[in-house]
């Protein structure tokens, strides 16, 4: 701007000069004529003043005498004088000119200078504006040319600032559902670059946003069954929706995979985009229920095969003997305390672990419940001859239902009891830790392998099936526990070694 300006001024010089010197050519011209027909005028007028000189002073002389006086008069006598008035008239014209030259130069600077500011600063705003700041404004003046320009600029940079506002509120909406929309999604570019990637894809893959930036779908070491997914997207470009398995973490999770091309305004193909909805709760909980009905069919099945059986025999004539009735009738008794045992069960998990189940709860003595416990199981530990012994820290008290904290502590220790030998020990303990009132129940029994003890609450499973199906259980026991115990707001914490036992402790809140 200062480049433009400096040469505007030399411009504008310039053109002062060639009119100024113009001018002044024309004034030096014309003023030796005028000076000139000035001294003929003045000369004329000495010469007739001195002939009236003559007459009035009735000086005798005759007219021959007194033209040849007059012609006697020399015609520059006033030449001295014209020089130096020739002088003194180029020497104030040239003074005056660049006087001239000077207001004018100076004067044009003033306007040049508050015009060149004006479109500085318009420049500098259309600058800004082009950086992207849309919060510059240009200054409005009325007395400067550049008014209008200004206006426009600002109103211009109004509508920027607004659509841009507006933009970066889609932008934060559309980028809190896309991060908020419970599914993993990734956007894949025509060339294969990854354009939009979500939170739940990078929570899902353990990535984050530099590992994807600017990286090739490829190269991010995904699991193939996706791979060959996203191919068949592209290769297709049509919407396919599957459900496919991937390893993640040496965890196997089931996704169902929707991807469609996207499509530009005037049907561009820009890339795919692909969501996946993890469903591996759902298969989970669809594996469990199948699990669940072939499990209550087999455990039913048994018991009702057996008195099935028996009775038939019973009925074929078996019944004449004594011996052999008084045997099948306690074998179906058992069956049937057996299957009367399943269905309470049933009925009993179906029970807590409907929505809205509470307990009433109340501060109750976790010594109390722990010596009923033993009382109640008395006769399963003296059938195997097994030593219990109780460790008691003071007297602890819990919030808690005693009728369930008791049904926790008996089906526990009737746990250690069936899966010990006989002639071993059981431990029991009762303490305080933190905020919550503690059992330990320790046996020495079979154990349980690592792998198998997040599935030890899981309805009918059982560690070993045929001592536990001897043993008379249900195998829903530990499920009824775990429901139990949470809805005490506790918790239980299970550590076991094959061969060596199995130590369970129950953390159920203190009474205040």
């Amino acid at each position: 701007m200062n480049t433009l300006k400096v040469r505007l001024l030399i411009a504008f010089a310039c053109l002062y000069a060639a009119i100024l010197a113009g001018l002044g050519f024309v004034l030096g011209q014309l003023f030796p004529v005028y000076m000139e027909n000035t001294v003929r005028s003045n000369l004329q007028e000495a010469q007739q003043h001195l002939s009236d000189y003559f007459t009035s002073e009735k000086i005798p002389i005759t007219d021959k005498q007194q033209q040849e006086l007059v012609k006697q008069l020399p015609d520059s006598f006033l030449s001295n004088d014209l020089i130096t008035t020739r002088w003194h008239f180029w020497l104030i014209l040239v003074i005056v000119l660049f006087i001239a030259f000077v207001l004018l130069m100076f004067t044009t600077n003033r306007l040049l200078k508050k015009l060149s500011l004006s479109v500085e600063h318009v420049t500098q705003t259309a600058l800004e504006l082009a950086q992207g700041n849309y919060r510059a404004r240009a200054y409005e003046s009325s007395d400067v040319a550049t008014t209008a320009l200004s206006k426009s600029i600002n109103v211009l940079a109004r509508n920027l600032q607004d659509m841009t506002m507006i933009r970066e509120i889609e932008q934060e909406r559309l980028k809190t559902l896309i991060n908020n929309m419970g599914s993993a999604l990734i956007m894949i570019g025509r060339e294969g670059e990854i354009s939009v990637v979500n939170d739940g894809f990078l929570k899902l893959f353990n990535k984050n946003h530099d590992d994807v930036k600017k990286h090739v779908f490829r190269e991010l070491g995904v699991d193939e069954n996706l791979e060959e997914f996203v191919d068949h997207v592209f290769m297709t470009e049509t919407p396919y929706r599957k459900q496919i398995e991937i390893t993640v973490h040496q965890q196997i999770k089931h996704m169902e995979v929707y991807g469609a091309p996207v499509i530009g305004a005037h049907g561009h193909w820009l890339g795919v985009v692909i969501v996946m909805h993890d469903i591996t709760e759902l298969k989970n909980l669809e594996q469990v229920r199948k699990d669940f009905v072939a499990n209550v069919s087999h455990e039913l099945r048994t018991p009702i095969t057996s008195i099935k059986g028996f009775s038939e025999t019973l009925l074929d004539g078996a019944y004449q003997d004594e011996e052999t009735l008084l045997s099948f009738l306690e074998i179906m008794y058992k069956e049937s305390n057996r299957l009367q045992m399943l269905v309470q069960d049933l009925l009993e998990l179906s029970k807590i672990e409907k929505e809205g189940f509470k307990v009433d709860v109340a501060p109750t003595s976790f010594n109390a419940i722990v010596k009923s416990a033993m009382e109640m199981a008395h006769i399963q530990i003296e059938e195997k001859n097994m030593d219990v012994h109780l460790e008691e820290e003071g007297e602890v008290r819990v919030l808690g239902d005693a009728n369930r904290l008791t049904q926790i502590v008996v089906n526990l220790l009737a746990n250690a009891v069936s899966y010990s030998k006989p002639d071993k020990r059981i431990d029991l303990k009762v303490l305080t830790h933190g905020e919550y009132g503690v059992v330990e129940i320790a046996d020495q029994g079979i154990g349980i392998k690592q792998a198998e003890i997040p599935r030890i609450f899981e309805r009918f499973y059982r560690v070993d099936r045929a001592r536990s199906r001897n043993s008379g259980g249900t195998g829903l026991g530990l499920a009824i526990v775990k429901h139990l115990v949470e809805a005490h707001n506790g918790r239980i914490i299970v550590k076991s070694e094959e061969g060596v036992g199995t130590t369970m402790r129950i953390y159920i809140p203190l009474a205040s």
